[in-house]
């Protein structure tokens, strides 16, 4: 599996774009190749694909386009770290996409950009991950087909551990202590990415507390996410983190290079990790912050919608129902032969052989006990508002208690814009 090439923009980030949008009318859809097939008979689709890291991914998603015979499929797969400003752009034009993939995101439903898929996941409702449901559902509607489910975590070198007399971290003050303890003269002991802010909202749940309520008030200003905040700026400015690294968090190169004892990475990566160290390799969840908090892992992962502005809506909802309901072998290729990821459907997921034993069954266990899924009320907005938390009080010496408080009014004025 090929490291994440062309940029730092994660395909598995937790940004979100859709606040674009507006801004992005007047400009034009990913130059003058539409994508738009000139050939074969019946309908034309189009599909937008980020590039992903692992390779053979764009040649699987384009053979099962090909296999599709009531549509001519033709996928733009977007490189480069800019698929928001090439498909928001696009889904504007006379040339929009008819089919993409993207993260839950309210403000798409909100503005009616992307079609109600409640009628095909309907009949297999019952057989996805309920919170996968549940994260793409607006007013009993559900809004998207999830595709695979990503969950993050740590990753660790046991070899390591075990030479630095170490235990796996349960708490974060263990962790702290852990980097300590492995840091050496080539190996830092720990890198939760270059900005730290992969980890934010898993610092937020292992506190205890909660990005929005389930009345969609802002959750996260407490007094232990505080506390879990100044945690992280003293292992920030304890030469024990792993800073500047050349790739990003979503990419092993600096766990397996042996530049960290501890990585926050993927369980897409694990079969990179295990090409190139073999079974010394561990996963652990992030720890628990504060008497009250509870480990955590973010399940991150990627979902394909119906741009319901498009031409061909209805033949869309067709092409998306016979790939990702019908197709269930497709399904498990997607999500096991190039990284591993969690088949959404729960019977594929039960069914998935390379995902029972070792480590991605580790994985799996730490998803099902401690995994977090996208909330669609929470926005680009509000995530970059806990981005700025990080910034001033973990990367510079803000006060988190004030750093909080300024993200929480900034939140709770997005909510007032989506729900009064």
């Amino acid at each position: 599996m090929s490291a994440m090439s062309n940029s730092n923009w994660s395909r598995r980030s937790i940004f979100r774009a859709a606040a674009g949008m507006a801004a992005a009318g007047s400009l034009a859809a990913c130059g003058g190749n539409t994508g738009r097939s000139s050939g074969g008979s019946g309908t034309n689709l189009v599909q937008y694909f980020h590039a992903y890291g692992e390779a053979g991914v764009e040649q699987a998603v384009k053979k099962y386009a090909k296999a599709y015979d009531k549509a001519n499929v033709t996928t733009q797969w977007i490189t480069g770290n800019n698929f928001d400003q090439k498909l928001f752009p696009a889904l504007l034009t006379e040339n929009a996409p008819d089919v993409f993939e993207f993260h839950p995101q309210i403000q798409l439903v909100k503005s009616g950009q992307v079609a109600d898929l409640t009628d095909i996941i309907e009949p297999v409702k019952s057989d996805f991950n309920q919170a996968d449901i549940t994260s793409h559902t607006v007013d009993g509607k559900i809004y998207g087909v999830r595709m695979i489910d990503d969950p993050q975590f740590f990753f660790y070198r046991p070899s390591l551990f075990e030479k630095a007399n170490v235990q796996v971290p349960t708490t974060l003050e263990e962790l702290i202590e852990a980097a300590a303890k492995l840091k050496t003269s080539k190996v830092k002991g720990a890198y939760l990415g270059n900005d730290i802010t992969p980890v934010q909202s898993p610092l937020i749940w292992s506190a205890g507390a909660d990005t929005l309520t389930a009345d969609n008030k802002p959750a996260f200003n407490t007094d232990a996410v505080a506390d879990g905040l100044k945690q992280l700026r003293s292992l920030f400015t304890s030469g024990n983190l792993l800073l500047g690294a050349p790739t990003d968090w979503w990419d092993p190169s600096a766990f397996v290079q042996g530049l960290t004892a501890i990585q926050w990475c993927g369980m897409w990566a694990m079969p990179a990790m295990q090409k190139a160290l073999g079974d010394d390799i561990g996963v652990f969840p992030f720890p628990k912050v504060g008497s009250a908090g509870k480990q955590s892992v973010y399940n991150g992962g990627w979902s394909m919608f119906v741009n319901a502005k498009g031409k061909n809506v209805e033949a869309a909802k067709e092409y998306v129902k016979w790939l990702w309901i019908e197709q269930k072998q497709y399904q498990e290729d997607f999500a096991t032969s190039y990284g591993f990821h969690i088949p959404p459907r729960t019977s594929i997921a039960q069914s998935a052989t390379k995902l029972k034993t070792g480590l991605p069954a580790e994985g799996v266990k730490l998803f099902n006990e401690f995994g977090h899924f996208d909330n669609i009320g929470w926005t680009q907005a509000m995530i970059a508002a806990i981005n700025d938390v990080v910034a001033n009080s973990v990367r510079k010496d803000g006060d988190p208690k004030a750093q909080l408080a300024a993200a929480e009014k900034k939140v709770d004025a997005e909510l007032k814009k989506l729900f009064g």
